[in-house]
Parts: C-alpha cells; structure tokens; sequence
C-alpha cells in the first residue's frame, strides 16, 4: 500500500488548518464539508470489493478537497494498480496547499469548477472508479445563471431537466455520467433528502434508467457523519451500465458499508413506485398500501408559517418595542418557537393576545417607504438600521415589495410544528397545538386552516374543536414521520403537502355529520345543517372567515393611524 500515515496525519492537520481559515459561513456557502478518515476509508474498502481484482484503476474525484478519497485510494490499493488519479478543486484556498500535500504522487489536481470542465472524448480517457463527497450546496445559494448553465449542462449530459430546487449535488451525480467510462463505478455521499423529496425524481429517474443502481446505504440519521453538517447522508453506488430486466437494489442502514443493521433486496420496480425510498430497507416490500381513504387535505388547507427572512429584526418583545419608540399599529402578535410553548393549547386574552410567557409581535408594515418615512419616523429609522446590516439584501427580503413587507398568515385555529427530535421529553417530533389567540405564527409551523365545510361545522358546534384537536394528536407518530423526511441528528420535518398526505378518518370519528361523496369529496349531511344557516349568507362564520382569510394573498392592506393602541392591534383584517 503507497500511503503513509504520516502524509495521511499531514493531510488532516492541513484540513484543521485551511477549514479554520474560513467562517462556517464561508464554507457553507461552497458547501465544504470535509470526508471523516474512517468513512473515506470504508468507502474505498467497499469500492475494492466491487471492482474486478485485476483491473486498472482510473480514479476521478470531482471535489477533491485536500484528498481524503485519494488518500483512502492510496491506502486500500496497491500503487501499481492505480493508473490515473485526478481531481477538481474550485477553491485556491484548499487547492494550492494540497497541491503542495501531495506532490510526489502520480496525482493530476486541477484547479477549476468541475461544472465547466469537458468530459474526455474517448472511453479509454474516462474513468472506472469515480469517488465523490460533491458540494452540498442548497439550490437558493445559487444565483439564476449559475443555475441555468447547470441545467443545460445536465440536460445534455443526460438528457434529464432537473428540478430547480436540486442542490448543487445532484448537478454533479449528473454531470458525471460523462466522464464514467463504461462499466464504471461510482460511489457517491449525498443528503439522503433527494429520496423523499419531489425535486429529487429526476435523480432517481437517472438512478432507475441510465444506470444500474446497485446500492443505496443510508446512516442512521442519530449517527451524524459531518459534525458540521446538519444532513442525513447516503453512499449511492451505481455502475454505468443499463440495468437488467428485474433488477434488484440492495438497501442497507444504519451501521457501515461493511456492517450495516438493515439489509433488504428491493426490486426497482417497487422503487419506480415508491415516492419515499428512506421507506427501505425496513419498509415491507408488496403492494402499496391504499391510501384513497380520507386525508387530512380532505379537511384543511394547510400552510407553512411566515418566513421574515430575518427573525431578530422583524419580531420583537414588547419592551424591545418601546425601547427604540416603534409604532405599536405596525405589529401583530405571533407565536414564538414551539421550544417556548409550554402547553399545546393556547388562551387569549381579551384583546386576542395569546396567554404565553415569551409574548411576540411581528412587524407587519406594507407602506411605501416614502409613507414609513412621513408618518412613523421611528419606525424609519429602525428600518435604516435595517438597510444598514444589510438584511434588505436577504434572499426573501430582496424578493418582496418593500422588502420590510411580510407575507399574509391568518391565524391559524390548528397549528403543527414544523419539525422535531424524537429523543425530547416528549418523545415526539410533531405537536398538534390549539390556538385560541389571533397570534399568527412562523414558519417553524405548519397551520391547518378547515375547509368550508369543515369550518362551517365547527362554527355552529364549537364543542368538536377541541374534539378535532385530540384526534389530530392521536394520528401515529410513527405515520408522520413516515410522510416526512428526516436529516442528520435525528431532526424529523414535515412540509404541508406532507402532512396534507396523512390520514384523518380518526377525525371522522368526532365528526359523525360529516362523510366522503362516492367521489371522494367531503360533505356536510343535509339533515344536520343548522336552519338558521344560509349558503349565501353576509356574514360567514369566524373559521370560515379565517379560510377566506388564509386565501388572501394580497400585500395591499394599511397600517391604520389612529393613536397608539395594543401591540396586537394594527394592519389585522377585520
């Protein structure tokens, strides 16, 4: 074996030293999470196990960094075996001095964007083993061209359009499919997101058709492989060949490559299936369960909360309020992290405030500048001091107008928590919460608004809310977390067409006047509608009012002028 361990002990003092250099801000950005020794390590191992013993090996890494796969590829092969290394590095900060690391060995390191490079022409020039921990960079890091030319160029490599939303992973899993040569192999350590995920079907087209896939093993999510990484990760192993008919992918989790927890053998075609393959291996493989039963889509609307862009500036407590002279008719009450809610339901007080300890108010403001100026010279000059740290420059700020403006939640009756651990005191990721305030609330929240019919029931027996609001907890935990995906720590989240998916005959159960049309479609009984309702009545009722509410996407509404009442008072629709 050609590695030393002092060059590999050199090589990590030397990622401690470059990584520290830069902010974890810096690296984010780039998406530069360096490969543990151990992991590089198990990787090749495994890769040596799937290539044929006589072969020359043809090495590619893509984001060489400063080498922890050439480094394991030096220790688990013999040098003699190893006829061409190469690797791409964007960054001069970490390329110069690898460079310098490795020189004496028969490395090529180029220093240049992969995403720009020209695949080699010739079979013969490709490569049989490609290695690679790509960038794990989320996608609204990328600017608009820089996404464009990606696009592009994977289309013509593989002639897949990605979705918009794929990190800039997925790209590289993509774009080499050039550069492999026949019968290649590949290994790649990606987020595990792309399995549950919409945006991640184009990949796993790529994976079923243009490739065989020969193996998925994913961590468990409690044992994080980057420590400064929240992401729960896969080594994706695939050989550039077509697959063969009935092909069979063999998942694994939890544990290592070598000694993994779970095995199973899942045939592609139930993966051609399968919106979720973070299912397997501890899935059952057979029919698809029937999920034509009632949802809770069937039921509510549900929404993520407010994303500000920028929490700290935007939502206040009431003394941070009066200490800089704010006009209290700019803000709206909104609840705090679910972390600071003490109880699941939550009272109001008269004026609609909730009865919580950790009070908050949401600067709601759609006035043009020139009007902020004019009427709420506080308030201006808070805003200034806003512009001055640069949050208008934030991702959702530059995207609203006036970038101070925020979007519209109604409050919600039934909220959900966006995401959650397991191993908390509670023992469960997602809390169903009762909300009888007129807090509005942020996007660590989903918000559940009922459907007409739904919202006109409960307001003529407004008994059943709480009734609903138990049967919502007592959906399985282990339902939930299956509709959702989890990442790296054991951090579980939901997004709304996720939780839209779960099923909710548990709320038929209290809700005995209301059934599914042979269509599918949720009614009313007839017989059950109070009299004194009519369909076209002027005045709808409060839930329905909070649906009409949710569906208002308009930023026009005017902060009103009048005195300086409740923090909670202000832009509210009547």
């Amino acid at each position: 074996m050609a590695l030393s361990p002092v060059l590999e002990s050199k090589r990590l003092t030397l990622q401690g030293q470059l990584d520290s250099a830069k902010t974890l801000a810096e690296r984010n950005k780039l998406g530069q999470f360096p490969t543990p020794t151990m992991l590089a390590t198990d990787i090749l191992e495994y890769a040596r196990t799937l290539l044929p013993p006589a072969v020359r090996i043809r090495f590619l890494d893509p984001a060489f960094g400063t080498g922890s796969f050439y480094s394991a590829l030096l220790k688990c092969f013999a040098t003699r075996r190893i006829a061409a290394a190469v690797g791409y590095e964007i960054d001069p900060h970490y390329a110069q001095a690898t460079i310098d690391l490795w020189r004496g060995q028969a490395l090529d390191l180029r220093l240049m964007d992969f995403t720009h490079a020209t695949a080699p022409a010739s079979n013969a020039d490709k490569f049989n083993l490609l290695i690679c921990n790509p960038p794990y960079v989320r996608h609204h890091h990328l600017t608009q061209a820089v996404k464009t030319h990606l696009l592009q160029a994977v289309q013509r490599a593989t002639g897949l359009k990605l979705n918009g939303l794929t990190g800039l992973y997925g790209y590289f899993l993509c774009l080499s499919h050039a550069w492999l040569a026949d019968d290649g192999l590949a290994g790649w350590l990606i987020p595990s997101e792309f399995m549950d995920v919409n945006y991640g079907q184009p990949l796993k087209t790529y994976l079923l058709d243009q490739v065989t896939l020969l193996r998925i093993h994913r961590f468990d999510p409690t044992d994080v492989q980057f420590q400064d990484a929240l992401v729960s990760s896969a080594v994706v192993w695939l050989k550039k060949t077509p697959p063969p008919v009935d092909h069979i992918v063999e998942f694994t989790y939890g544990g290592t490559l070598a000694q993994p927890v779970i095995t199973k053998d899942i045939p592609a075609a139930a993966l051609r299936d399968s919106s979720k393959w973070t299912h397997y291996p501890r899935a059952s493989i057979g029919p698809r369960p029937d999920r034509s039963g009632l949802k809770l889509a069937d039921l509510f609307k549900i929404q993520r909360g407010i994303a500000t862009g920028a929490n700290d500036f935007f939502i206040l407590s009431t003394d941070q309020i009066a200490e800089q002279n704010l006009p209290r008719e700019c803000f709206i009450p909104i609840l705090p992290s679910p972390r600071y809610l003490a109880a699941d339901e939550i009272n109001a007080d008269i004026q609609g405030d909730p009865l919580i300890d950790r009070a908050r108010y949401l600067l709601n403001c759609n006035l043009p500048e020139e009007a902020v100026k004019r009427q709420f010279p506080t308030l201006w000059a808070y805003l200034q001091t806003g512009v001055a740290a640069g949050i208008d420059q934030h991702y959702l700020c530059q995207h609203r107008t006036p970038w101070y403006a925020q979007e519209v939640r109604a409050p919600a009756l039934f909220l959900c928590t966006y995401m959650g651990r397991q191993d908390t005191g509670r023992g469960r990721p997602f809390r169903f919460i009762l909300n009888h305030s007129q807090a509005t609330a942020p996007n660590v929240y989903l918000l559940l608004y009922p459907k007409p019919n739904l919202a006109l029931h409960l307001d003529h027996h407004p008994r059943r809310i709480t009734a609903v609001w138990h049967a919502l907890n007592e959906i399985q935990m282990e339902t939930l977390i299956g509709e959702g995906r989890v990442y790296g720590g054991g951090l579980h989240k939901l997004e709304p067409n996720e939780l839209a998916n779960a099923p909710a005959e548990k709320l038929l159960a209290v809700l005995p006047e209301l059934s599914l049309n042979p269509s599918g479609q949720l009614r009313l009984l007839e017989e059950q509608m109070p009299y004194d309702v009519h369909p076209n009545t002027k005045h709808a009722p409060a839930a329905v009012a909070r649906v009409q509410k949710a569906a208002t996407r308009t930023q026009a509404s005017k902060v009103k002028r009048k005195g300086t009442p409740h923090p909670s008072q202000g832009t509210r629709t009547p």
